[in-house]
């Protein structure tokens, strides 16, 4: 067990290491959660997630001995940059074990502070399978994500913080992967009763619920996830402990919850976060109304290295889930000016076409006829309903 000492002391470590993130109010949330609610934006801590914290602590307190025969990791990115940055400011060598379907500008940004980086696996857990074995094999030194007490009072140093920063704070709501940054934060504020954390996964990723009702850890069903920074499958021995001793309950949110949540910090907040790190936001969106008379709630953005490519579809998916993008079907005659009549009489609607794709086959077509698939962003759920209702009404076949 680690207690509100241990994380102070981690934190006279990181002075002048970790970033003192900022908190940031917002409004939209506020409106949501009917209590006030600020952003703690670890997304902007050095290397793009609060990983630095545990990774330098550990790190910094290995023997000289230890520090000679080099480290090794496992991460899907946010760990793995972490260990590589604090490996290149204590002078250390690095290995870190990937997934093979590792965001790419995570493994670059892991390459490019040091260390080395091998691609191995589907998950993390597999990830840290391989980190074992060359553990064992060379004497380097395993850094664990989250299942050691110098990994969690470093994350937990973000508690200490939010205490400064938002002094009346009495919810904060943390993603939950393994479990070391809620244990942190959770045991940095062992003294301060009248202050609850609140975890949540992924519903595609959550071993924690199982595993508090049954007492001890118990492997997640699946994982499959767009939040991969919290897709573990198992709960770490030392952050089970803290989190099921201080009764911190974890809620699950879905992939939608998620999207509409990287959306909203996007387009309310101007920050990019990446879907495990908008987990917090995603639970205040859900289910708002938990949190009224339980704030001020502080939501932890635990990070923001997402490759750009995934943000791309994470926003289109969000705009979806959020009612404001349109996917239709349309049978129309295969004549010359049918589909510009399409376009035309969607733009007339205050629908903005974004792509167009021909069926010229199907077993519901006719032989003159022609199946278009037209996605339309739209101003929210109203306008789909208004849209798709006036183009039934002007004759349009559209496609449940």
């Amino acid at each position: 067990m680690i207690g509100p000492a241990d994380v102070r002391a981690a934190a006279q470590l990181l002075e002048g290491v970790a970033d003192r993130t900022p908190v940031q109010y917002s409004r939209a949330l506020t409106a949501i959660a009917g209590t006030d609610v600020w952003l703690k934006c670890e997304n902007l801590q050095r290397a793009g997630s609060f990983k630095i914290r545990g990774a330098y602590t550990r790190m910094s307190r290995l023997s000289d001995d230890e520090k000679a025969r080099g480290v090794v990791a496992a991460s899907a990115g946010n760990h793995a940059q972490g260990v590589a940055l604090a490996a290149s400011l204590l002078g250390i060598k690095a290995v870190v074990f990937m997934p093979v379907d590792a965001a790419l500008p995570k493994i670059a940004a892991t390459r490019q502070y040091g260390a080395h980086v091998e691609l191995v696996g589907a998950s993390v857990d597999e990830a840290l399978t391989h980190a074992h074995a060359h553990a064992d094999a060379t004497g380097a030194v395993l850094i664990h994500p989250y299942d050691h007490p110098d990994i969690d009072a470093g994350q937990g140093t973000i508690g200490l913080e939010i205490l400064e920063q938002v002094p009346d704070v009495r919810t904060i709501v943390v993603p939950v992967g393994g479990g070391g940054l809620a244990a942190g934060i959770s045991a940095a504020l062992d003294e301060r009763r009248d202050v609850r954390v609140v975890g949540v996964q992924a519903a595609r990723a959550a071993a924690y619920p199982a595993s508090l009702a049954a007492g001890h850890p118990v492997k997640a069903p699946e994982l499959r996830t767009m939040a991969d920074g919290i897709a573990i499958g198992m709960p770490g021995a030392v952050p089970f402990e803290v989190l099921s001793s201080h009764h911190v309950p974890v809620r699950t949110v879905s992939e939608e919850d998620l999207s509409r949540a990287l959306l909203l910090v996007a387009e309310r907040a101007k920050l990019i976060v990446e879907p495990s790190g908008a987990a917090s936001v995603a639970a205040l969106m859900a289910a708002g109304g938990d949190f009224a008379g339980r704030g001020p709630v502080v939501a932890v953005l635990s990070g923001g290295n997402i490759d750009p490519l995934v943000l791309m579809r994470v926003v289109r998916h969000g705009l979806a889930s959020a009612g404001r993008f349109l996917q239709l079907r349309i049978r129309i005659s295969d004549t010359p000016g049918a589909l510009a009549g399409v376009l035309r009489d969607v733009a007339a609607l205050g629908g903005n076409v974004m792509d167009v794709a021909h069926a010229r086959t199907g077993g519901d077509l006719a032989f003159d006829e022609v199946a278009i698939e037209v996605h339309v962003e739209t101003k929210g759920p109203e306008h789909c309903s208004q849209l798709v209702r006036r183009l039934r009404d002007t004759g349009y076949r559209l496609s449940d």
